[in-house]
């Protein structure tokens, strides 16, 4: 018998014209932006409809886009296909601000304190750095060690030690690395001397998950001590940890970590398939997790749903 884990986006699977088809068939959907768009106190479904892109590529505007998308496919699966979470899912787990979205689906987070607290990451993350001194880079044909290698002889410049360091494990050769944009530049040239098939800048406002962003670290622990999370209907694997949890103490601690920390995507999805995870169902924008899962675990089935022809698939096999 088949078991599920609901996955959920992050960050680069935005795309103008987003939810719309959802919207547009679905009344608990529609229900959803709505919602965010009264909290958040901004029209975030016309952005997410009709763009500009560059708006909406906007870390404050694209997380809680992302979410609000995640969130909205979940509640049509609830009310046109009877889905619940807790009994179809055996475990959640996000992408780095799909983490967020996964916690609401588990109903650790109601949708509008989720919306709040992105908003919040989002405004956080491009405050913690000046423009122009961080930057991502993607390094393609290489693994964790040989990555960290290369961050570490990066790391010296001719002012100094600076800063920079995988962000996200995304698995199947393929890790992020972050930190000062000198750095990072130095990393890429010495990628190139590695073996590494391509080194390049990714199209980022900040540098995420690096210790760079300590500042928006403390912002959301302050933001917790007033919005923090209820037990999950079931488990959450951490992207800190790559473990299962379920203490609503630890997820807060951990959600404050993962702002500085590496995304363990591969760990993450290795240890949900070890768990006896046989398919994973990714729940919003994009496939991007879907195409991750089937390199990390190809003897797992992984599908997307984000628009309606996807759930009505979705709906046959759940």
């Amino acid at each position: 018998m088949a078991v599920n884990a609901f996955i959920f986006p992050g960050q680069g699977s935005q795309a103008v014209g987003m939810g719309r088809d959802l919207a547009a068939a679905f009344a608990p959907a529609r229900q959803v932006f709505e919602e965010v768009d009264e909290v958040l106190k901004q029209k975030l479904s016309k952005l997410m409809f009709e763009g500009p892109a560059e708006e909406l590529t906007l870390t404050e505007n694209a997380q809680p886009a992302l979410m609000a998308v995640s969130l909205a496919v979940l509640r049509v699966l609830q009310a046109e296909g009877g889905v619940s979470l807790k009994e179809k899912a055996a475990l959640v787990a996000g992408h780095s601000l799909g983490e967020y979205a996964a916690l609401a689906a588990a109903d650790a987070f109601s949708v509008a304190d989720t919306a709040r607290l992105l908003k919040l990451r989002g405004q956080a993350m491009q405050r913690a750095v000046p423009a122009g001194l961080g930057a991502m880079a993607a390094l393609l044909g290489v693994e964790m060690d040989t990555a960290r290698e290369i961050c570490a002889e990066a790391e010296m410049g001719p002012e100094g030690r600076e800063i920079v360091s995988a962000a996200n494990d995304n698995g199947g050769g393929q890790v992020v690395i972050s930190g000062h944009k000198a750095a990072v530049d130095r990393a890429i040239e010495i990628a190139k001397g590695k073996g590494v098939k391509r080194a390049m800048l990714l199209p980022v406002s900040a540098p995420f998950h690096c210790a760079l962003m300590a500042p928006a670290a403390d912002a959301m622990a302050e933001a917790f001590a007033n919005t923090p999370p209820r037990t999950p209907v079931v488990p959450l694997v951490a992207n800190v940890t790559a473990q299962k949890v379920s203490d609503p103490n630890l997820i807060r601690d951990l959600l404050v970590q993962q702002v500085t920390a590496t995304v363990r995507w591969r760990e993450s999805v290795q240890e949900m398939a070890a768990l006896g995870v046989t398919n994973f169902v990714e729940l919003g924008s994009g496939k991007v997790l879907a195409g991750l899962v089937k390199r990390i675990a190809p003897d797992a089935t992984a599908i997307s749903a984000g628009s309606p022809a996807d759930i009505e698939a979705l709906l046959k096999v759940l």
